[in-house]
C-alpha cells in the first residue's frame, strides 16, 4: 500500500527533551504537520514561532518534514500584527481557557463582539482558525454543547475558515454540512475506540484524552465521513506525548501518543472497512492540501501487510497499543 505526502493536521511535539525524543516519530513518515502552540508559555509572537520552528527542525535532524506553525489565539491580536506574522504561520489555534493541556491562557468567553477584531482580521488575511471545541459542561456533552458556538462563529464570520479540531461526536459531523466555512480533523484513536475502551473495565490511562472518546454512535458518525473521505475532513492525529509517570498517575494527563503507528493503524482501519486506498489518500493528505492550500514535500510511504509489535515505550512515552501486534508495518519511506 502506497501513501503519498501524508499530512498530520493536528500534532503536539512539545519542547525540550520531549521534542528531541519524539519529533522523528512523526517526521519520518509524514511530509508535514500542523504544530500545536500550547507550550509553556504558549507561542504568541513571531519571534516565538520562528524559535520553536528552528527547535523542531533541529530535533528532526535529516528527516524531510515541514512544521506548519501556529499561534496561540489572543483576542487582542491586531490585523497589523497578524499580517506581520502571516508568512510564518499556517493557522491560529483557539483554546477555551483551562479546557485541556496548557490552555490556561485561552478564551474565557465567546462573546462575538469581543472576539470580532481578531477574528475579522484572520478572515481578511485568510488565516484559518483551529478550535478546540469543548465547553466546561459535563464531560460527555462538552463537544456537543460547543456546536452552538461553532454555529455562532461560522455565521458571524462567514469567510473565516474554521477547523473543528479532533471532533468526536455525531453533532459535530452534522455541523460540517450546515456551514460552508466549517471543516474538521479526526484522530485515529477516535475512529477506533469508545469510552468503554477507556474505562469500561480496568482504566486504560494511555487511551485517556480530551475530548474524551464518546459513544459507539459517535464513532460510527466519524467513521462514515472519514472512510468516505468527506472533502471537509482530514486526518489530525492529536498525538500528544506525556511521560509514562504523568499518564500512570493520580491526575492522569490527557493525551494519546499515536505518532509512530498512525499510518499503520489507518491502513488497517480502511482495509477492515473495505474503504478504497483513494479515500485513504484523500483523508491523509489531499483534503488537507485543498483546505489549507499547502503544497507538501514529496514523500512516499510504502506499508506492507506484516505484523508490527508496538514497542512498550518510545523514550519513556507509552504509545497506543503498546506491546500489542498491529497488522501493518512501514516497509519504506522515500522522498524527493
Amino acid at each position: 500500500m502506497q501513501l503519498n505526502a501524508p499530512l498530520d493536521m493536528h500534532l503536539h511535539l512539545r519542547d525540550g527533551e520531549m521534542l528531541e525524543n519524539i519529533a522523528t516519530a512523526s517526521a519520518h513518515t509524514f511530509s508535514g504537520a500542523i504544530i500545536m502552540p500550547n507550550l509553556v508559555p504558549p507561542v504568541t509572537t513571531k519571534e516565538e514561532v520562528l524559535a520553536y520552528k528552528n527547535r523542531i527542525l533541529a530535533a528532526i535532524g535529516d528527516e524531510k518534514f515541514t512544521p506548519y506553525m501556529t499561534l496561540f489565539f489572543n483576542p487582542n491580536y491586531t490585523k497589523e500584527f497578524l499580517a506581520s506574522v502571516k508568512n510564518e504561520i499556517t493557522a491560529v489555534k483557539l483554546y477555551p481557557a483551562g479546557i485541556t493541556t496548557n490552555s490556561e491562557g485561552g478564551v474565557s468567553g465567546f462573546d462575538v463582539e469581543e472576539l470580532r477584531p481578531a477574528l475579522e482580521a484572520l478572515s481578511d488575511l485568510n488565516i484559518p482558525l483551529c478550535v478546540h471545541g469543548e465547553t466546561n459542561g459535563f464531560v460527555m456533552d462538552r463537544e456537543a454543547e460547543f456546536v452552538t458556538i461553532y454555529e455562532k462563529l461560522a455565521t458571524a464570520f462567514p469567510k473565516l475558515k474554521i477547523i473543528m479540531e479532533h471532533i468526536t461526536t455525531k453533532e459535530s459531523v452534522t455541523a460540517l454540512d450546515r456551514f460552508e466555512n466549517l471543516y474538521a480533523t479526526i484522530t485515529i484513536h477516535h475512529l477506533l475506540i469508545t469510552l468503554d475502551d477507556v474505562a469500561g473495565g480496568m482504566l486504560k490511562p494511555h487511551l485517556f484524552c480530551k475530548p474524551i472518546a464518546k459513544r459507539p454512535e459517535d464513532r460510527d458518525a466519524l467513521l462514515n465521513v472519514a472512510l468516505k473521505a468527506h472533502p471537509k475532513v482530514m486526518f489530525g492525529s492529536d498525538s500528544a506525548p506525556h511521560p509514562k509517570h504523568a499518564k500512570e498517575a493520580c491526575g492522569c494527563a490527557a493525551g494519546v501518543f499515536t505518532a509512530p503507528i498512525a499510518l499503520q493503524l489507518l491502513a488497517e482501519l480502511f482495509e477492515n472497512h473495505h474503504a478504497s486506498i483513494d479515500n485513504l489518500q484523500n483523508f491523509i493528505s489531499n483534503n488537507a492540501q485543498t483546505i489549507y492550500g499547502v503544497t507538501p514535500l514529496q514523500k512516499t510511504v510504502i506499508l506492507e501487510k506484516k505484523p508490527f509489535m508496538v514497542p512498550l515505550d518510545y523514550h519513556g512515552v507509552v504509545p497506543m497499543y503498546a506491546g500489542e501486534k498491529i497488522a501493518y508495518s512501514i516497509k519504506e519511506v522515500t522522498h524527493t
